[in-house]
C-alpha cells in the first residue's frame, strides 16, 4: 500500500535525515488497537528501508484475520507522513500468528490455538458456526484445521460433503525423534479435517459413556497428522455434562467459543456452559448469538421471531467477555449444510457469510489479545459460584 502526501503537506526537503531509526521513532507511539501496545514494541514493524523521500516498511500482524487492519494502516501512514521530507510511504502486510501461552498441557505439535465451539444446549447451531468458523479463518491467509468432537452426532462429513477414510502416514515424532504412524487428515475448503464419521459406520448409534468419549477425542487430536496450523477448531458435543468436562480437561484449549439463541432461556443455558469453562480455566474467547432474526428468502426483511435479540451481548457483558456477534437464521445456511457448502463458501457477501467473516476475525483478535497480554479477568455475577438453580 502506498502513500503519498498531499497537496499542503510537503516536506521541508530534509531528506538526509531520515533513517530507519527515525521512522521507528515516528512509528513508536502507534499502537495496535486491540492490543493495546505499540507496534514497535511488539516488534510488528519489520525491514525498514529508506530512499530520499520514500519511506518502506512491513507491518507484520498477529492475524491475516486482523479486523482493525485498516486502523493500523492509517495511524502508521499518518505518522510516518509526519517526518519533515518524507513523501510516499509504501507499507507491506505479512502475519504470523503467535504461538499460545497454555503450556502446562502438552501441545498438539505444529498446532498453535486451540478453538473450542460449544453450547449450552443441543440445536442452536453450534455445528454449522463451527464449520462456516473455520472456514472463514482459512479464507483469511490462516492455516486453519477442524475436529469434529461431537462424538454422538458427527456431522462434518455430512456439512462438508466429504466421506474419507484416512490414510496412515509416517511422520517425525518431535519430542522422541522417532517415526511414528498418524492419520493423515482429509482436506477441504482449505481445511484439514477430522471426524469420526470418517472412521466408523455412521448409521450406527454411538452408545459410549464419558471416559470412552474423552478417549475417542483423544485419539483423533493426537495421533493425527495435522501439519503447521495457526488454528485449530474443535466442534465440541452439546451440554455440560461427563463428556464436556473430560475433553475439557485433556485439551490444551486456547479459549472457547459459545454459540446461543436470542432468548432469554438460551441466556441462562449458555451462562452455565460459561461458567463450567471458567471453572476449568478455560479462557473465554466471547459468545456469538446464532438465528439472531429470520431472513424472509423473498424480501430479505428480518424479524424477530424468537424475540428481541440482545441476550448473546447481555451474556458477554455480565461475563465480562466479546461479544462475537449475531448470526441471522437464513434458510440458505440450512440449505448450504445440506449440500455440503458452507455458506462462507457459497455466498461470503450474503448476510450470514459476512457475520461469519465479522465473527472470525473477532476470534483471531481476541486470541492475539490474550496471547499477548493474558485472558481477561471474567465479571461473574453475583450468583456465579452457585448459578441459577
Amino acid at each position: 500500500m502506498i502513500f503519498r502526501k498531499k497537496g499542503g503537506e510537503e516536506g521541508t526537503g530534509q531528506t538526509g535525515t531520515i533513517t530507519p531509526e527515525t521512522v521507528l521513532e515516528a512509528l513508536k507511539n502507534v499502537k495496535d488497537p486491540e492490543i493495546g501496545r505499540p507496534l514497535v514494541e511488539l516488534g510488528m514493524i519489520r525491514d525498514v528501508r529508506v530512499c530520499g523521500g520514500q519511506v518502506a516498511f512491513e507491518v507484520q500482524l498477529t492475524t491475516p484475520a486482523c479486523p482493525l487492519k485498516a486502523t493500523i494502516e492509517q495511524d502508521c501512514r499518518k505518522a510516518v507522513l509526519s517526518i519533515p521530507g518524507v513523501e510516499q510511504v509504501n507499507i507491506e502486510w505479512s502475519s504470523r500468528v503467535p504461538q499460545g501461552r497454555r503450556r502446562e498441557q502438552q501441545p498438539v505439535p505444529g498446532v498453535k490455538h486451540i478453538i473450542a465451539v460449544a453450547s449450552g444446549k443441543g440445536g442452536v447451531g453450534k455445528s454449522t458456526v463451527a464449520v462456516n468458523l473455520a472456514v472463514a479463518l482459512a479464507s483469511s491467509g490462516a492455516k486453519a484445521g477442524l475436529l469434529d468432537a461431537d462424538i454422538y452426532g458427527p456431522s462434518i462429513p455430512l456439512m462438508l460433503d466429504i466421506q474419507q477414510t484416512p490414510m496412515l502416514v509416517k511422520v517425525r515424532d518431535p519430542e522422541t525423534g522417532e517415526d511414528v504412524q498418524r492419520m493423515a487428515a482429509p482436506e477441504k475448503f482449505g481445511l484439514k479435517l477430522m471426524s469420526l464419521g470418517f472412521l466408523a459406520d455412521t448409521d450406527t448409534p454411538v452408545i459410549w459413556r464419558g471416559p470412552m468419549v474423552a478417549s475417542a477425542v483423544r485419539q483423533m487430536l493426537t495421533e493425527t497428522d495435522w501439519g503447521e496450523l495457526d488454528y485449530l477448531v474443535v466442534d465440541l458435543p452439546p451440554g455440560t455434562g461427563d463428556a464436556q468436562l473430560s475433553l475439557a480437561q485433556i485439551v490444551p484449549l486456547t479459549g472457547v467459543v459459545i454459540v446461543m439463541t436470542p432468548q432469554d432461556v438460551a441466556l441462562t443455558i449458555a451462562t452455565k456452559a460459561l461458567r463450567m469453562f471458567e471453572h476449568l480455566n478455560t479462557p473465554l474467547l466471547g459468545i456469538v448469538e446464532n438465528m439472531a432474526t429470520f431472513v424472509c428468502p423473498n424480501c430479505g426483511e428480518e424479524s424477530e421471531i424468537f424475540g428481541h435479540t440482545g441476550a448473546g451481548q447481555r451474556a458477554a457483558e455480565e461475563m465480562g467477555v466479546r461479544f462475537l456477534g449475531r448470526i441471522p437464521l437464513d434458510p440458505r445456511i440450512v440449505t448450504d449444510s445440506d449440500a455440503g457448502i458452507p455458506t462462507f463458501i457459497r455466498d461470503p457477501e450474503s448476510r450470514p457469510g459476512q457475520a461469519y467473516a465479522s465473527i472470525a476475525s473477532q476470534v483471531a483478535a481476541e486470541i492475539s489479545v490474550q496471547t499477548l497480554t493474558g485472558p481477561r479477568p471474567s465479571r461473574r455475577p453475583a450468583d456465579a459460584a452457585t448459578g441459577p438453580r
